[in-house]
């Protein structure tokens, strides 16, 4: 039984701890999957790489809006997708090789690691190791509900759309979360016939009300929406595939090309074998860390989506440079700063935010004003003639520190950058949109005038004491 320094699952963010730093101790890395983890070959980077596409498509229906007629004569998208990972897949090659083949220090393990007692782990491959130090980051996976039918056609997730042959003439895409925004937008634009399947009464519910309510409102205009909808049954027929639906107690049929589940991501803590460590999972699957990212189990640590919520790559790469910190000083350990994360979504709209949603401070009884400004109230806004975007704020009205910031429409993950900003340093609302030049006419006055609108507002009835 081989004995090691440090043991990382996962290749994703957790690749990242081992650099010149850790040359004089011997490391293992495992990974059962694809060497790179989630944001390189399935998630963050290869979807923005059809997202921009996809927005180039989809200008053209736009331009006519302001007199200029384009026509889009069609999408090459064997082109598309093989241009995209033959810049991805090679990177994953390298990062594997560079591991695997170049560092002696580092073992690389291929394959499904398991705990078979306190940091001692089955590799997969035939091998058990035991290690001083053990880093759990293994990411998550990609729910699939469990629907009638469901295993006998076939369907992909957001693992799998990727890499298809051709764009789906009709498309069913289950959820209506980020990934299901999304993939909606890349085929809606490409040439799909859409159609968004959502059980519950609106999209992106995780959002802002605010900005939830419009993005399904501007949905509904570019993709047949099913609202409040359950798919009770899925089969295939000759030529494709059947969904039955049930709205409201009603039934129907849905017959499409190509099935998308989009239902969410879970956390892979569920395949180690944990109960063999002391490392405490909870309710949801995730792994209980502390502010240090220690889990329960003394000499493992744990980060990414395998112990947090945000499902966000800047939050992983956050907590591995933390995990890296403290496991090179443990006597001078640092916490991860979870109070100011940010999101987008990058669909069309945009849709970015930081903070917390009016419905939260409702709840917790926090005091804010709150201000909302359109895209349509500036000028950049008038070029484009967007009547439907806005940015949104919520303020402390005793302190003028921002609570929360929400913006839907065009360059909503760039334009809400300064908010972040203000929000991490401590700026006030006031400070941030009176104490530097904002361009004009950019689109960023629309962030100016937001943070002015909240000298106006007066504080919520249902927060004021």
């Amino acid at each position: 039984m081989t004995h090691y320094d440090l043991a990382i699952i996962g290749s994703g963010s957790g690749n990242s701890i081992v650099d010149e730093a850790f040359a004089d101790r011997k490391v293992a890395i495992l990974e059962k999957g694809t060497f790179g983890g989630t944001c390189l070959n399935v998630g963050c980077i290869p979807t923005k790489m059809f997202v921009y596409p996809a927005d180039l498509a989809a200008e053209v229906t736009h331009a006519r809006d302001l007199g200029v007629d384009l026509r889009l004569e069609g999408v090459r998208w064997r082109e598309i997708r093989d241009r995209i990972f033959r810049r991805i897949d090679p990177i994953s090659v390298a990062g594997r090789s560079y591991r695997a083949d170049r560092q002696e220090h580092v073992t690389l393990y291929e394959g499904h690691a398991r705990f078979t007692g306190d940091r001692t782990i089955d590799t997969g491959t035939g091998a058990t190791i035991t290690a001083d130090q053990v880093v759990l980051a293994a990411g998550s996976r990609a729910v699939v509900p469990e629907i009638e039918g469901l295993d006998t056609v076939e369907h992909h997730t957001s693992d799998t759309i990727m890499r298809i042959d051709d764009v789906p003439g009709r498309i069913a895409i289950i959820g209506g979360g980020f990934v299901a925004a999304e993939f909606a937008h890349i085929f809606g634009s490409f040439g799909s016939e859409v159609t968004l399947v959502n059980r519950s009464e609106a999209l992106l519910r995780a959002e802002d009300a605010d900005v939830s309510h419009r993005f399904t409102e501007l949905a509904q205009r570019r993709w047949d929406v099913r609202l409040d909808t359950t798919t009770e049954k899925v089969e295939a027929y000759d030529g494709g595939i059947r969904l039955h639906l049930r709205t409201d107690g009603a039934t129907s049929v849905l017959d499409v090309d190509t099935l998308l589940v989009a239902t969410g991501r879970t956390s892979n803590a569920d395949g180690l074998d944990l109960h063999r460590t002391g490392v405490e999972v909870d309710a949801t699957g995730l792994v209980v860390v502390d502010e240090h990212q220690r889990t329960t189990a003394r000499g493992i640590w744990a980060l990414g989506d395998i112990s947090n919520r945000y499902q966000l790559k800047h939050v992983s790469n956050q907590e591995a440079r933390v995990v890296r910190h403290n496991l090179l000083h443990p006597d001078d350990l640092i916490r991860a700063d979870r109070d100011v994360v940010p999101s987008a979504v990058f669909t069309s709209p945009q849709v970015a935010s930081v903070g917390i949603t009016e419905e939260e401070a409702r709840e917790r009884g926090v005091r804010y004003v709150t201000a909302r400004r359109a895209y349509g109230d500036t000028a950049y806004g008038w070029a484009m003639e967007d009547h439907a975007s806005f940015a949104k704020v919520l303020v402390d009205p005793d302190t003028g520190l921002l609570l929360g910031a929400h913006i839907l429409g065009a360059q909503a993950s760039n334009l809400i950058q300064p908010l972040i900003q203000a929000m991490s340093f401590g700026q006030t609302a006031a400070d941030v949109a009176r104490g530097q030049y904002w361009i004009h006419p950019a689109l960023s006055e629309v962030v100016e005038n937001v943070l002015l609108g909240t000298a106006e507002a007066a504080p919520s009835p249902s927060t004021r004491g």
